[in-house]
């Protein structure tokens, strides 16, 4: 007894349970327990960064148009002479009497259904060609310095020969925008074609890749992104090039309809007609950008956007 005591006495003391283990937990009662806190509302995302960068851009764009529609007021009120410089709201009533008429559709349609053949004829006669000449410098050097002579020379300078040749209507127009157009795409895609990283194509060789999977899964979407800002500028070359190539050699679209109203004296008409050139010149370039994110997803950031 004396030796149990004893060990009794070297025992740790014991500390009562928590009440969890001892079983009083289960003699509380609903009204003891807190409530639990409302769900919060799931927080709604704002506009990502590439809407909000939509929006600023958009925001600028108008206040330059605003800036621009003041100028040209000033202007107006300083000149004083509605034949040389209408004032903005002229320029917009005759634009809404055109529309409301269908001429201005009318000559705008003629005028792009021509800019979309000529465009669609460089594509397919100069992108071939930029990439035998970059892959090939053998055909670069036999092709470059007829390339680089006729380059030089505008397409207004055809006119007289092409009226020439081809006489009034459709073809004289879409031969200088096929001109025009014609080298810009050539050397972006030469160019894009020679910017092609090497080691990508050392890789693909030790691969065994064959020269057409070469051309089409290697080449070709390496150079895309140049060649679409290729083909930007040849749509802004054209696009610029067929007012005076209607002016002389076509009895419809926006370059005769200026010339025809010139000769009238409705200045605010023939206002209204180049103003129309800028606008639909603007929409298409949109339109090609937005085709180029679309085609070239992988050309994002690197500035051929």
């Amino acid at each position: 007894m004396r030796s149990m005591t004893a060990t009794a006495a070297h025992l740790p003391p014991r500390h009562p349970a928590p009440a969890a283990a001892s079983g009083l937990a289960s003699t509380t009662t609903a009204a003891d327990v807190a409530p639990a806190a409302p769900l919060a509302p799931p927080a709604t995302r704002g506009p990502g960064p590439v809407r909000r960068l939509a929006r600023q851009r958009w925001f600028i764009a108008v206040r330059a148009f605003a800036v621009f529609a003041g100028l040209w007021w000033a202007v107006h009120l300083w000149n004083d002479n509605p034949l040389q410089l209408p004032s903005p709201l002229a320029v917009v009533s005759a634009a809404w009497e055109l529309a409301a008429s269908g001429e201005l559709f009318e000559h705008a349609v003629i005028s792009t259904t021509r800019l979309s053949i000529a465009l669609g004829i460089s594509i397919a006669l100069a992108v071939p060609l930029g990439f035998w000449m970059g892959v090939s410098r053998r055909a670069e050097g036999f092709i470059d310095p007829l390339v680089e002579m006729l380059r030089p020379i505008s397409g207004i300078a055809w006119l007289p020969l092409a009226l020439f040749i081809f006489g009034v209507g459709n073809t004289l127009p879409v031969f200088i925008m096929v001109y025009v157009g014609f080298f810009p795409i050539l050397l972006n895609t030469v160019a894009g074609v020679r910017q092609v990283d090497r080691k990508l194509l050392a890789a693909a060789r030790t691969m065994g890749v064959g020269r057409r999977a070469m051309l089409w899964h290697v080449l070709v979407p390496s150079a895309l992104p140049t060649v679409m800002v290729g083909i930007r500028l040849a749509f802004a070359a054209s696009w610029a090039a067929i007012v005076a190539a209607e002016l002389i050699g076509s009895p419809s679209g926006l370059g005769f309809a200026i010339e025809w109203y010139r000769q009238l004296l409705m200045t605010p008409k023939v206002f209204a007609f180049i103003l129309v050139i800028g606008v639909v010149g603007y929409l298409c370039d949109l339109g090609l950008r937005a085709f180029q994110r679309v085609l070239t997803p992988w050309s994002e950031g690197t500035g051929l956007q």
